[in-house]
Formats: structure tokens, sequence, C-alpha cells
């Protein structure tokens, strides 16, 4: 996976803190970017659909728990790659 200025912005996005204003629709929109990217599966992305007007909401224990995305979860615990 090549990281680029861009792949950096939305890792940011995607890591967006809970609670703060929009930080949701952030988080959804840089995830699309991942997903066009190969790097987050479909079903992933769908929980961050249904996470983006939830501001408080945590996107990757739902991730975690319906098994979505292992690959995505092992990415973060590397810091993105």
């Amino acid at each position: 996976m090549e990281r680029d200025a861009e792949w950096e912005e939305n890792w940011a996005l995607v890591n967006t803190p809970l609670g703060e204003p929009w930080s949701g629709r952030a988080r959804y929109a840089a995830a699309m970017y991942f997903y066009r990217k190969g790097v987050l599966s479909a079903e992933a992305l769908e929980v961050y659909r249904v996470c983006s007007r939830l501001d408080n909401e945590d996107p990757l224990p739902v991730i975690r728990e319906r098994g979505a995305g292992k690959g995505w979860l092992e990415l973060f615990g590397k810091g993105g790659g």
C-alpha cells in the first residue's frame, strides 16, 4: 500500500475523535477513500455509513463484532500501515 499525502489526510480523517460535530461524516468520507483503495471491505464501509450520523459512535467495535474487517482492524493496530 502506497502511503502518500492523500492517504495520510484520509487516515487523519478516519481517526477523527468521537463526539466532534460532523465527525461521523468525516470518518465515513475517509472510509470511502479506503474502500476505493481496496483496503476496506464493503461490509465495514456499511458500518461507517450507519455510524456517519452518530458522531459519538465508534465504528471499530461494530466492525470487530461483525467480523467485517480483520485487515482493516490490523491496519489500525499498526497505526495506518
